[in-house]
């Protein structure tokens, strides 16, 4: 695993890398700046043997007391991970697009972006040994060039993390704590799991919901992870769209479980099981769902000999549901995955 950090200047990214040296067993792995000639500087292989004297040489990291892996390109610090990807690698020096272009080709590569408030971020400077004597107002023009110079700036690297931590921490202790809760190295963030995998196209599935209440995907899973069928919820083929109009139940914002006799769009659950055919479906097929199922798509399911469900958010007749799935012997489960996305640390205290 190499985790890739990024961030604004006193935002923490040093400190978050360090927490991961100290507490999980990463290396920290350096990168000199690409406009740094380090061709005479950086130590190559001279081993040979005597059927090939003219061995290509491969470039080795640097050598530095306070800095013991340090690589002249992008390209050699991953020829070091690519040979020792079961180890755990962090680095703070992702200088520009084209060096996170290369490392995001690589399974075993994420990236986390670090970010606090701007005042915060100040104090934290002034608070630094031997540091410069900026103003706010000097501090922020300096920030604001770090982020969005046109040619050198960070934030289009920002915009691409999949994980946005917000730190907001006044002590190490506090930051280290909260790090702790939101396992930062936990495998699955590179390679999705199974569950992870399924809910995530269960969710794209939602995109393409038209119904006005409620987005829903689903997809139907096979004994041998084979994607069977999807689903989204909306209204039927040949009727107009929910969201334009067709079903007057969703567009008069009824509550929930208000005239639902009157409702014209069809669950994502039913979509996919009419895509599917009861023909298709074999014993162990699992449905995964963002939302748990409602009643009425309850029995349907137990109908056509479904295994198991497994939902990410609630819904509010969950208990009925779970009723009927436990009498029918059909086993519900919740699957949350590792959060990405913005999180903020700070909220993991509640």
């Amino acid at each position: 695993m190499l985790i890739g950090i990024c961030g604004g200047i006193c935002s923490g990214k040093k400190t978050v890398a360090q927490y991961l040296v100290d507490h999980h067993g990463f290396k920290h792995l350096y990168l000199e700046p690409p406009s740094q000639d380090t061709s005479q500087s950086t130590p190559s292989s001279t081993t040979t043997t005597s059927s090939s004297s003219d061995q290509k040489q491969q470039p080795l990291p640097l050598t530095h007391p306070s800095q013991p892996y340090t690589f002249p390109t992008v390209e050699s610090l991953l020829d070091f991970v690519t040979k020792r990807w079961r180890s755990r690698f962090v680095t703070t020096n992702i200088h520009n697009e084209s060096i996170l272009d290369l490392l995001s080709r690589r399974p075993f590569f994420i990236l986390v972006s670090v970010d606090s408030p701007l005042v915060i971020r100040h104090r934290r400077f002034q608070a630094q040994p031997h540091r410069l004597d900026l103003t706010l107002e000097q501090f922020v023009a300096q920030s604001d060039a770090h982020l969005y110079d046109p040619t050198t700036g960070l934030q289009p690297l920002i915009s691409r993390a999949s994980v946005r931590l917000l730190n907001t921490s006044e002590s190490l202790a506090h930051l280290y704590a909260t790090l702790g809760k939101i396992d930062l190295a936990n495998p699955e963030r590179l390679r999705p799991s199974w569950d992870s995998y399924f809910m995530s196209l269960a969710s794209l599935a939602a995109q393409r919901s038209n119904c006005m209440k409620r987005r829903v995907g689903c997809v139907l899973v096979g004994r041998e992870k084979r994607v069977i069928s999807t689903g989204y919820n909306g209204t039927p083929r040949g009727l107009r769209n929910c969201a334009e109009g067709g079903c007057t139940r969703c567009n008069e914002a009824n509550s929930s479980g208000v005239g639902l006799s009157t409702c014209l769009c069809i669950h994502a659950e039913e979509n996919a099981l009419l895509e599917a055919g009861r023909e298709r479906i074999r014993d162990g097929a699992v449905l995964y769902c963002d939302t748990c199922p409602c009643l009425t798509c309850s029995i349907k399911i137990c109908q056509v000999g479904i295994s198991e469900v497994v939902y990410s958010q609630g819904y509010s007749m969950d208990t009925d549901t779970a009723a009927v799935f436990r009498e029918a012997g059909v086993k519900l489960r919740q699957f949350s995955p590792p959060p990405n996305g913005l999180i903020h640390l700070e909220r993991l205290d509640n």
